[in-house]
């Protein structure tokens, strides 16, 4: 009995029983693929040595080794990996991720035997499409395009540019008084938005010059030793430094302490009147001759000209060094473009809060 059940046994192991066999006890891994590889060479040449006898034998099969290994096997041909690979891919079907698809035809496409699904894969709908709820649907950049751009830029920044320029020239009146502890009438001063402090405190010195401002008898002579940096321009309780332009608070709209803009005057460019002249002059003289003579407006007809004097102190800095400490001196600031005056809590020198402004 025991020669029939023999007779009928497979006389080779299989790869899978010789592994089991031959790695019992193993601990690390690359024991493991060590003799892995010796089986398979071994089961191989049995092979080998079977088929030239003509005994037929259970060839190798790789497939049933399991086998942590994720190193590509050289023995397998490249062609029926790939044509498995397009399998898979098929019977899975469509992947739910939206870059599944992607992937997908590229896997299927790579075999040169196997199944062309391109055509179906075509065929489906894409699931991006346009968003029909935006507004503003964005204009395809062209070379013609962005020249255009370029050009309505430049265009503007151009008028911005003469615009400016313009308000720069433009005339404006600052009345003042010379501050000593008490106020005295300087006058009037016509400036250009677009000068500096120092041009402004150069012409009300020689107001003050040519007025006597002073206490001494030789007060015009002390006038004229007088310099630009030994004046100072005080706009409510603001110092306002030398270097800044008028068109600088202008257009920033600086404010003070007390909620008042520091120089209230206009950003743009006046509007002149228009020219009444009588339609028999036009007729009779059309290209009339332009004198080259330039009238100046009034200074009392300027804007600005009807502003408190006091707001505007100019005030010599030895005798603002000397009562710094003495109110309304204690209160000035030289000016921050980055402080809020707004929200500032006014203080004196002791440390102690102003309840009035």
């Amino acid at each position: 009995m025991a020669s029939s059940e023999s007779r009928f046994t497979s006389q080779n192991k299989t790869t899978q029983q010789r592994l089991s066999t031959n790695t019992v006890g193993l601990v690390a891994l690359s024991d493991f693929r060590k003799r892995r590889a010796e089986v398979l060479e071994q089961q191989e040449r049995e092979v080998r040595e079977a088929v030239v006898v003509g005994t037929p034998v259970d060839t190798p099969e790789r497939s049933r080794t399991g086998t942590p290994d994720d190193v590509s096997d050289t023995s397998i041909p490249r062609k029926k990996k790939k044509k498995q690979k397009g399998k898979k891919a098929i019977t899975t079907g469509a992947s739910k991720l939206s870059f599944g698809d992607e992937e997908d035809i590229e896997d299927v496409g790579v075999g040169e035997d196997g199944p062309n699904v391109h055509g179906q894969v075509g065929d489906r709908k894409s699931k991006f499409k346009a968003n029909s709820s935006v507004s503003v649907v964005p204009r395809s950049v062209t070379k013609a395009a962005l020249r255009r751009e370029a050009t309505e830029r430049e265009a503007l920044r151009r008028e911005f540019l003469a615009r400016q320029e313009a308000v720069k020239v433009t005339e404006i009146a600052i009345p003042f008084v010379f501050y000593d502890g008490t106020d005295i009438p300087g006058g009037t001063v016509r400036v250009k938005k677009g000068d500096f402090v120092w041009v402004f405190l150069d012409k009300s010195r020689k107001v003050g010059a040519d007025l006597g401002v002073g206490e001494k008898a030789n007060a015009r002579r002390e006038w004229v030793r007088v310099g630009v940096d030994d004046l100072m321009m005080v706009r409510g309780n603001i110092i306002i430094p030398h270097h800044y332009d008028f068109l600088f608070f202008i257009m920033n709209k600086a404010v003070g302490p007390t909620g008042k803009l520091l120089f209230d005057y206009l950003a743009e460019v006046p509007t002149p009147a228009p020219s009444k002249r009588s339609e028999g002059e036009q007729t009779e003289n059309p290209y009339p001759i332009v004198k080259s003579t330039r009238t100046q407006p009034d200074v009392g007809d300027l804007e600005g000209a009807s502003d408190d004097p006091a707001f505007t102190k100019v005030v010599d800095r030895r005798w603002y060094e000397r009562n710094k400490h003495i109110y309304p001196a204690s209160v000035w600031q030289e000016f921050d473009p980055e402080k809020d005056y707004q929200k500032e809590v006014r203080r004196d020198l002791g440390g102690n809060t102003f309840f009035y402004s």
